[in-house]
């Protein structure tokens, strides 16, 4: 399926989860769907308004020019809205009925986000920012996939006296590290055997 297309298909996802939080007046699925479809028209906004970016910038707005990068990030985003509020329903699977439900967001992000990291370290080695060898990249995008997995789920647990419904075990914040890094493997398989959603032109 073409990115373009899978992207298109996530941004319907997410509408209809829009359409479903208006229909049972969910103010926090409202918020969050919207928030989602306007960050999923991202790609096509910067394309129009901002086909240029200056040099220095163009690095780490790379990912947002691949559709193929997007089309990832649509999926993760459409999947986990579905899951917080299946579309035309009152079902939370996340953090109701269904808590393991998050075991698929985990993963998902983590190929998400391990993509997005690992693509702009690579074209700011290829812009001469860094000096990165195929080795170093998966390290340090690994590294940083890890930190921002640590950091969300340190933020989980001071939200827990706010939302209470949202409580988690330390097992389960261990197997959702887990779960992040597995996807951030399955990107590196993408990656490295099907140059999916970019391609490593580095020396080993």
């Amino acid at each position: 399926m073409e990115p373009k297309t899978l992207l298109n298909i996530s941004r319907f996802i997410v509408f209809l989860g829009l359409i479903t939080g208006l229909i049972y007046q969910r103010t926090d699925h409202i918020y969050r769907t919207f928030v989602a479809l306007v960050g999923l028209y991202i790609p096509d906004m910067a394309e129009k308004y901002f086909p240029n970016p200056h040099s220095k910038l163009r690095a780490f707005l790379a990912p947002i020019y691949n559709k193929k990068t997007m089309a990832l990030l649509g999926v993760f985003i459409a999947i986990h809205v579905s899951l917080l509020n299946v579309p035309f329903t009152t079902v939370d699977l996340f953090h109701k009925e269904w808590r393991n439900a998050d075991v698929i967001s985990h993963f998902l992000g983590g190929v998400a986000v391990w993509a997005i990291t690992a693509e702009v370290l690579l074209n700011l080695s290829t812009e001469g920012y860094l000096k990165l060898t195929r080795r170093k990249l998966v390290v340090y995008s690994f590294l940083v996939l890890f930190v921002l997995s640590l950091g969300w789920e340190v933020m989980e647990k001071l939200s827990e006296s706010v939302i209470s419904y949202i409580y988690e075990s330390i097992e389960n914040k261990i197997r959702d590290t887990i779960m992040n890094a597995l996807g951030g493997l399955f990107a590196l398989y993408l990656v490295l055997k099907r140059k999916y959603p970019f391609e490593v032109n580095l020396n080993h």
